[in-house]
């Protein structure tokens, strides 16, 4: 069994930073790319920024040049800085991992999300 547990949301003025972590646990062999995505009231859920186990990254054009998305292999976590908040960045933010298990299955999983709210 893994799980993914999210931490770092929260409440901050347009302008202001937050930094999400997501950490797995449990049944892991090892991690391949690691994400987060995000979903707003109404909207569907998008891509917000990704890293492979190489620590290539990807990012959703909305975020480019404030979001900084990281990770530790050590640790199974992976890190979003989001700097430059704005009130369109107000959502539930979820962790996404690729894992292959100790039992060698390659299984996709989520965690339970994490609310972002930006606003004065």
């Amino acid at each position: 069994q893994v799980q993914l547990v999210e931490s770092g949301g929260g409440l901050v003025q347009p302008g202001g930073s937050l930094r999400l972590s997501c950490a797995a646990s449990g049944s892991i062999f090892n991690i391949n790319t690691m994400g987060w995505y995000r979903q707003a009231p109404e909207k569907q859920r998008e891509l917000v920024a990704t890293v492979t186990r190489g620590s290539s990254t990807n990012y959703a054009d909305s975020v480019k040049g404030r979001f900084t998305i990281s990770r530790d292999n050590a640790k199974n976590t992976v890190y979003l800085q989001m700097n430059s908040l704005k009130p369109e960045d107000t959502a539930v933010y979820y962790c996404n991992a690729a894992i292959t298990t100790r039992n060698l299955a390659r299984l996709t999983y989520w965690g339970q999300g994490t609310q972002v709210t930006v606003s004065s």
